[in-house]
C-alpha cells in the first residue's frame, strides 16, 4: 500500500527496533499525530492466551480516568419508571419495540446499548445485528442491569469495553491525541490494569506479551511491557 508523505515523515521519528518507555512512547505518539483532525490514541495488546479456550476469552470494562474524548451516543431499552430514569441519566435514545423495528430497518446511529433485564427478551430479536458489531448488552459488561441510570452515566463518563480477538489481541482506544501526555498515560495504565485483572487462572507467567500504541493515522510505537507493568503496580499501591 502506498503511504502518504505525511505518514512517511512521521514514521521516520519512530525506531521500530526499539521498545520505548510509556512516557517516551506517549510523547512520540503526540508528535506523530499530525493529521488535520483530533486523532484517536489506540493501543494493541498481544496476550499470552489461547483464543480457542473459553476461559481465555478475556472481556471486561474500564472507566478511563479522563474519558475517551469521544461523545458516546447511548441507546437504552427500558420501560415504565426505568424509561424515565434512562432519559434523566442522559440516554440519547430510549424505548422498546419501536427501537427494535428501527434497528431491524438498518438504523445504527448509536455507540453503546444498555438494557434492563426484563427487556432482554425483546433485545435478543436483534442479537444478530448488535452482536457482530460489539453492541449487544450483557451483564458481564454492566450494560444489562436494573440500575440503568448508573450504567448510562458511566458510559457517558468514558467507560469502555475491551475483548480478546481471534488472534489473541485486544485493540482499544485510550483517548484522543489532544489529551495531555499525563492524561494519556493515566488512561493507558488504567486500561492495562483492567486487562491484567482479567488474567486467566491457569496462566502463571506474563499475560501481556507486547504493547503497541499509535494515533489513527500514525505508525506503531512499541512499549516496553515491563515499564508498563511497573506503572500498573505503582497505581495499585
Amino acid at each position: 500500500m502506498e503511504r502518504s508523505k505525511r505518514y512517511l515523515a512521521v514514521r521516520e521519528k519512530v525506531d521500530r527496533t526499539r521498545f520505548y518507555t510509556v512516557d517516551e512512547a506517549i510523547k512520540l505518539l503526540k508528535e506523530c499525530a499530525t493529521a488535520k483532525f483530533d486523532e484517536s490514541a489506540d493501543a494493541a495488546f498481544r496476550l499470552a492466551v489461547d483464543p480457542k479456550k473459553n476461559e481465555h476469552r478475556i472481556r471486561g470494562t474500564v472507566t478511563l480516568p479522563h474519558g475517551s474524548g469521544k461523545p458516546v451516543r447511548v441507546l437504552a431499552f427500558a420501560k415504565g419508571e426505568k424509561l424515565k430514569e434512562a432519559q434523566e441519566a442522559g440516554a440519547d435514545y430510549v424505548g422498546g419495540e419501536d427501537l427494535v423495528k428501527k434497528i431491524e430497518g438498518g438504523w445504527l446511529e448509536f455507540d453503546r446499548v444498555v438494557a434492563t433485564p426484563d427487556m432482554m427478551g425483546l433485545v435478543s430479536k436483534i442479537g444478530k445485528i448488535l452482536g457482530p458489531r460489539g453492541l449487544m448488552p450483557s451483564p458481564k459488561s454492566g450494560t444489562v442491569t436494573p440500575d440503568i441510570a448508573t450504567a448510562i452515566k458511566e458510559l457517558k463518563r468514558g467507560k469502555i469495553e475491551f475483548r480478546l480477538d481471534e488472534y489473541g489481541n485486544i485493540h482499544s482506544s485510550f483517548g484522543r491525541c489532544s489529551f495531555s501526555e499525563e492524561q494519556l498515560k493515566e488512561n493507558l495504565v488504567a486500561l492495562a490494569a483492567a486487562i491484567l485483572e482479567e488474567k486467566p487462572a491457569d496462566i502463571k507467567g506474563r499475560l501481556i506479551k507486547s504493547v503497541t500504541i499509535s494515533s489513527t493515522l500514525g505508525p506503531g510505537i512499541k512499549i516496553d511491557p515491563d515499564d508498563l507493568q511497573k506503572l500498573v503496580a505503582a497505581r495499585q499501591l
